[in-house]
């Protein structure tokens, strides 16, 4: 079903998707889609969250500081794109049990903890994962969410540089 959305998105774009097209084209009826998705949205919604797993893990560069930085530039700037945005939007609207946002936050945990766990096999202090959700994720989504004009990397730098500042302690 994922792979007839994603073609026919891409021929004929997102508005022109509709339950029995995409049935037709994944070979099924269109009752499979309303039994497993309940409608268009929610199978939108199940596109987009596949869409927004990340495809490989973190970047290693040495260092928790430099790690987590990397990692939140490329956060911020593949969910402010325009796909990114619009995945996160379908994710949200086709989402009426918080399923989709938990899988979501989910990717971007995982990924914090294979940095983390970095970390600490080198024996680096590092922010405790709910410190880097809470002020260094939640704050991008804000934005990419209702702020959208004021996506530049040096925002998620100066989070990461706020997190190491505050949340541990001076050398």
């Amino acid at each position: 079903m994922h792979a007839a959305v994603r073609e026919l998105e891409a021929e004929a774009g997102r508005d022109a998707l509709t339950v029995p097209l995409v049935a037709a084209r994944a070979g099924v009826t269109p009752s499979t889609i309303y039994r497993r998705w309940g409608d268009l949205q929610e199978l939108l919604g199940d596109v987009a969250v596949e869409r927004l797993r990340p495809e490989s893990d973190p970047a290693d560069l040495g260092s928790v500081r430099e790690d987590i930085e990397h990692w939140a530039v490329d956060f911020l700037e593949e969910m402010s794109s325009p796909a990114g945005r619009s995945y996160i939007r379908d994710a949200l609207a086709g989402d009426p049990d918080g399923s989709n946002a938990g899988r979501c936050s989910a990717y971007a945990v995982e990924q914090i903890e294979i940095i983390l766990g970095r970390a600490e096999r080198r024996k680096e202090i590092a922010p405790a994962l709910d410190v880097l959700v809470d002020h260094v994720v939640a704050p991008m989504m804000y934005r990419i969410l209702f702020r959208p004009g004021l996506m530049e990397a040096q925002y998620a730098r100066d989070l990461v540089t706020a997190v190491f500042y505050r949340f541990l302690p001076l050398p």
